[in-house]
C-alpha cells in the first residue's frame, strides 16, 4: 500500500514504510487539530470529542505518532519488554498494531537520574507501543492545552522557550515602578504526585485510555509497585498532562484581582510566570504575597493534590536578586536609577564547571584536539543558553576557569625565576595546548 494517508480510519492492508507520504500525513494532522482549536475555542466540546476521536483513529495521525518515537532521542531505549522499532518493518506493522480496541498498557520500566542536589530524579519508561500510543493521543491533546494555557506558561509548549520566561520577568520587574517583592514558588514533586482522580475527571481524552496509563505500575529491581498518584515523567504525554493540571493558575489569580478596585489592581502590582512546575509570582509587599496570594495558590494546588516545597519556596526583594531557570535576576542600583540585569546564577555556574571538569578529567590520556571536541559541544550550548542576558563578565572568568584547567591538564608549569604571563615557546606541548584553548573557551562564546 502507498501511503495514501487519509485523516479517516488506517487501513488494514500492508504498509510500506517508505513510501508514506509525510508532507501529506503532517497536512492532515495540522488539519484535524486547527479544527479541534477553532472547536475548543467556541466551546463545543462534543466536536472536540469526535475530532480527537478521528485524529487518533486516522493513518496520518498514528504514522506521526510512530515517527516521533523512533526518531527522538529515546529511539534506543526499550521498555520492560526489550522492544525497540529499529527497522522499517517493525514502524509499518507498529502502526497497523495502534488499535484503541483491546489496548492494555504495560508497566514502565524505573530508572533513576542524579539530581544536583545529590538526590535522585525517577524516570519511567513505557514500552514503545505505550509511547506510540501517548504520542498519539498527544496529538490530539495539544491543540487543546495550547488553546487553553495561561498566557505566561512557558515550559513544554511549542515555540516557547526559557528565554521567553526570562523576557517576562524583565517585563514585570524592570520598570521603576514594577513590584518589588517576589515569591519564588516550586512545587514538590509533581508529576509524581498529581491526583489520579482529577486527572480523570479533567482531562479532555478518552478515560479509559488514561486510566491505563495512570495505573500501568513500574518495574524496578524486577518488581512491580502500583501507581497510586502521578503521572510518571519519561512518557512523551506527561508533559502535557502537567501543564494542563497547572492551567489555570494565573486566572486564579486575575479573578481573585478583579475582585479589587482599579486603584487597588494596579497598586497591588501582581503577576505570574511559569514555566513547567517552577514559577514566579510579584506583588507591591511581602505581606500581600504572605497573606493574600500564597494561600490562592496553595489552594490552586490542593485540588490537584499538589503542594508547595517548603525548602525552595520563599519571598524575596528584588534587590536581592533571586535564581530562576538558572539565571540570577537582581535590580541593581546605579546612582539615582535603577537597572534589572539577568545574569548566569552561581548555582548554574558551580554546575557547568563541575561538568567541564569531569570531562577534562575522563580524558586524562586524550589528545588536545579530542579534548577539545568533547568540550565545545558542552560550552557552546551553555553559552548560547546565557546569551540573552548581562554575561560577558562570567563568560570572561569561565573561559579563564577552563584555560587553567586545561592547562594544568598538560601537566606544564612554569620554569622557576619565568615571569608570570605571556607564552612559553620552549615547549611544543604547552604551546599547542594554549592555542587549541584558546580556540575552544573563546571561540565557543561566538
Amino acid at each position: 500500500m502507498t501511503a495514501v494517508a487519509t485523516a479517516g480510519a488506517a487501513s488494514r492492508e500492508k504498509v510500506d514504510w517508505h513510501a508514506i507520504d509525510w508532507q501529506r500525513v503532517h497536512q492532515n494532522v495540522r488539519r484535524l487539530q486547527a479544527r479541534i482549536v477553532k472547536a475548543t475555542q467556541a466551546g463545543r466540546w462534543g466536536k472536540v470529542k469526535a475530532l480527537q476521536r478521528l485524529l487518533t483513529r486516522s493513518f496520518s495521525g498514528k504514522a506521526l505518532a510512530v515517527k516521533r518515537v523512533t526518531e527522538n532521542h529515546g529511539k534506543r531505549t526499550p521498555g520492560v519488554d526489550g522492544e525497540i522499532w529499529n527497522t522499517p518493518q517493525k514502524k509499518a506493522h507498529a502502526i497497523q498494531a495502534l488499535q484503541q480496541r483491546g489496548y492494555r498498557s504495560r508497566p514502565l520500566k524505573r530508572v533513576y537520574l542524579a539530581k544536583p542536589n545529590g538526590k535522585r530524579r525517577p524516570l519511567g519508561i513505557p514500552c514503545m507501543i505505550d509511547r506510540a500510543m501517548q504520542a498519539l493521543y498527544l496529538l490530539a491533546l495539544d491543540p487543546i492545552a495550547e488553546t487553553t494555557a495561561d498566557p505566561n506558561s512557558y515550559g513544554f509548549r511549542p515555540e516557547r522557550s526559557t528565554a521567553d520566561a526570562i523576557v517576562q520577568c524583565h517585563l514585570v520587574l524592570g520598570k521603576r515602578a514594577s513590584a518589588p517583592w517576589i515569591l519564588e514558588g516550586d512545587i514538590r514533586s509533581c508529576f509524581d504526585t498529581i491526583s489520579h482522580e482529577w486527572l480523570v475527571a479533567n482531562i479532555p481524552m478518552e478515560r479509559r485510555i488514561l486510566h491505563q496509563w495512570l495505573n500501568a505500575g513500574y518495574i524496578d529491581q524486577h518488581v512491580l509497585y502500583p501507581t497510586v498518584e502521578g503521572t510518571p515523567q519519561g512518557g512523551p504525554i506527561s508533559p502535557v498532562l502537567m501543564n494542563l493540571t497547572l492551567n489555570g493558575l494565573e486566572r486564579t489569580l486575575q479573578l481573585y484581582l478583579q475582585t479589587l478596585t482599579r486603584r487597588d489592581q494596579e497598586a497591588a502590582k501582581v503577576h505570574l510566570v511559569r514555566f513547567a512546575d517552577d514559577f514566579i509570582a510579584t506583588g507591591s509587599s511581602a505581606e500581600l504575597l504572605e497573606q493574600t496570594i500564597k494561600p490562592l495558590i496553595e489552594t490552586f494546588l490542593g485540588k490537584r493534590g499538589l503542594k508547595l516545597s517548603a525548602e525552595k519556596t520563599c519571598i524575596t526583594h528584588i534587590e536581592d536578586g533571586f535564581d530562576f531557570l538558572g539565571h540570577r535576576i537582581r535590580k541593581y542600583k546605579r546612582g539615582s536609577r535603577y537597572q534589572l540585569l539577568s545574569t548566569p546564577s552561581p548555582k548554574n555556574i558551580q554546575t557547568f564547571l563541575n561538568k567541564v571538569r569531569a570531562v577534562i578529567k575522563d580524558q586524562a590520556t586524550a589528545s588536545a584536539h579530542h579534548l577539545i571536541i568533547q568540550l565545545n559541544p558542552i560550552i557552546r550550548g551553555w553559552a548560547n543558553y546565557h546569551r540573552h542576558g548581562a554575561s560577558k563578565a562570567t563568560f570572561a572568568k569561565v573561559d579563564s576557569a577552563i584555560y587553567n584547567r586545561k592547562r594544568r591538564k598538560s601537566g606544564y608549569s612554569r620554569p622557576p625565576g619565568y615571569p608570570s604571563g605571556g607564552t612559553v615557546k620552549s615547549r611544543e606541548q604547552p604551546t599547542r595546548m594554549t592555542q587549541l584553548g584558546n580556540s575552544t573557551s573563546r571561540n565557543a562564546w561566538a
